[in-house]
C-alpha cells in the first residue's frame, strides 16, 4: 500500500464476522493503483450480499489470510484487512462503524466517526440464508 486509506472502517455484518472469524471486520481501502501483491498467491472467493452487491475475497492460500477483498460499491478501490499490516498498528482513523445491529454484546464504544445500524447500499432483494442473517 502507499498513502493514507480513502475509506476506513468496522463492519459487523454476519459476512465479515464469518470470513474474519471475529467479532468484527477492520477494513482500509486504498484505490486500485496503490495496492499490489509483491511476491507469491492469492487464492479468490466471490460472494454476493443479500443486497445484490458482489464481494470479491482474496487470501493467501497457504495459511489462509485474507488480504485483499473488492466490494462493489467501492469501485475502483482495493480493500485490506487491517490485521494485516506489518506490524498491525492501525495507523488510520477508523470513519465508519457498520452493521452496528449485529454488533458483539461484548464489545464496547468504538471510535469512529460515523455509526450505521446496516450499510448505506443495504436493501435486501433476497434472503440470506441463516448463517449470514445479520438479525
Amino acid at each position: 500500500m502507499s498513502g493514507k486509506p480513502d475509506v476506513a472502517g468496522i463492519c459487523h455484518c454476519r459476512y465479515c464476522q464469518l470470513r474474519s472469524g471475529s467479532a468484527f471486520g477492520a477494513l482500509a481501502y486504498f484505490e486500485k493503483e496503490k495496492v499490489s501483491l509483491l511476491s507469491g498467491n492469492l487464492t479468490t472467493h466471490n460472494f454476493k450480499s443479500e443486497s445484490g452487491n458482489a464481494w470479491q475475497t482474496q487470501f493467501c492460500p497457504k495459511c489462509g489470510t485474507t488480504v485483499f477483498l473488492d466490494l462493489a460499491v467501492f469501485e475502483g478501490k482495493t480493500g485490506v484487512d487491517a490485521g494485516t499490516f506489518d506490524p498491525p498498528t492501525f495507523w488510520f482513523d477508523i470513519i465508519n462503524e457498520v452493521f452496528v445491529r449485529s454488533k458483539a454484546h461484548f464489545l464496547g464504544d468504538i471510535n469512529a466517526v460515523n455509526h450505521e445500524e446496516t450499510f448505506f447500499t443495504y436493501d435486501p432483494e433476497t434472503k440470506d440464508e441463516s448463517r449470514l442473517m445479520s438479525d
